[in-house]
């Protein structure tokens, strides 16, 4: 028995909200019609998909295989949808781009390049960090992030550098740390934080070289992601940050903040394109990073 392509979306649907109810209400169907569909690929793939429980139900283990299976399956879907409609129309189109608060700049750059290459093309643009932007990368709601790039790719992605920011330990000019030549990590585990959400996960650069030298971690006080609100609250305090140099030199005059010099987490951190790997790359990603690569080495060479 062949499986029907309907049943297969009915299927994630109820699986998603783990009720029969709630499902069918979802897709605007009745009840009934769900509770055939179910049978119908119970019937085609010959396994029990879902095991009642007393708040609806939930998947058993070849129900589990079957819903890794028809995500990649829509995902797939929608990648020739996209290949198809991408031929037919040529440079116009949907780019959805992710891209973070430190990395907006250099994107900022290639828009009017972009937009004149292909004035027909509607950009949507997730401003956030790789926690938040990558599962909308896997799950095909984001086709294309510009972001700092990991060692080694985080999975189910690939990864094409662009450029190279240079990061430091900034604080308020008043800060005691910035009248010394040198700081090391050591003097660091006495002083306190404002820090991304990003910057205080364990696998980050700035809490790792603390562990590989087992040093306690940074201890945070202030967490936000908004960079503006973190250089806010260093120049008005004795907490300590880290962001880009850039960063820090461009808000310098407003804020009044000063680097101090700390070899280990003194760094050149990648920058490039995030992708979903094995998908299909949209014409107009490709023309992103194209463009990308032109102006930046421009734009590293005026912010080295």
């Amino acid at each position: 028995m062949m499986i029907q392509w309907r049943d297969i979306e009915y299927f994630v649907v109820l699986a998603e909200h783990g009720h029969v109810g709630r499902a069918a209400e979802a897709l605007e169907i009745g009840q009934p019609a769900l509770s055939i569909s179910l049978r119908r690929l119970e019937k085609a793939v010959d396994a029990k998909l879902f095991k009642r429980t007393p708040k609806g139900v939930e998947l058993t283990a070849e129900g589990r295989a079957l819903l890794a299976h028809a995500r990649r399956l829509q995902l797939g879907r929608t990648d020739m949808e996209r290949e198809i409609s991408d031929i037919a129309r040529g440079k116009t189109g949907h780019l959805r781009i992710g891209v973070s608060p430190m990395t907006a700049d250099c994107l900022a750059e290639t828009y009017p390049l972009l937009l004149k290459d292909s004035p027909g093309l509607m950009l949507e643009i997730t401003d956030s960090d790789n926690d938040i932007m990558l599962p909308a990368l896997l799950n095909g709601q984001i086709d294309v992030v510009l972001n700092y790039l990991p060692p080694v790719p985080f999975e189910g992605t690939k990864q094409e550098h662009v450029y190279f920011e240079h990061w430091v330990v900034c604080a308020s000019a008043k800060h005691p740390l910035t009248k010394q030549k040198r700081v090391t990590l050591q003097d660091l585990t006495r002083e306190r934080w404002a820090l991304s959400t990003v910057n205080t996960l364990p696998t980050n650069a700035l809490p790792r070289a603390f562990s590989e030298r087992n040093l306690p971690p940074p201890v945070v006080v202030v967490e936000a992601r908004p960079v503006r609100i973190r250089l806010q609250v260093v120049a008005g305090s004795e907490l300590l940050t880290y962001t880009s140099k850039r960063i820090m030199r461009e808000a310098t005059a407003r804020f009044h903040l000063k680097e101090i010099a700390v070899r280990e987490l003194t760094m050149r951190r990648p920058v490039g394109v995030i992708l979903r790997k094995d998908a299909y790359v949209p014409a107009a990603v490709r023309r992103l990073i194209g463009i990308l690569k032109s102006v930046a080495h421009e734009f590293e060479k005026q912010h080295a």
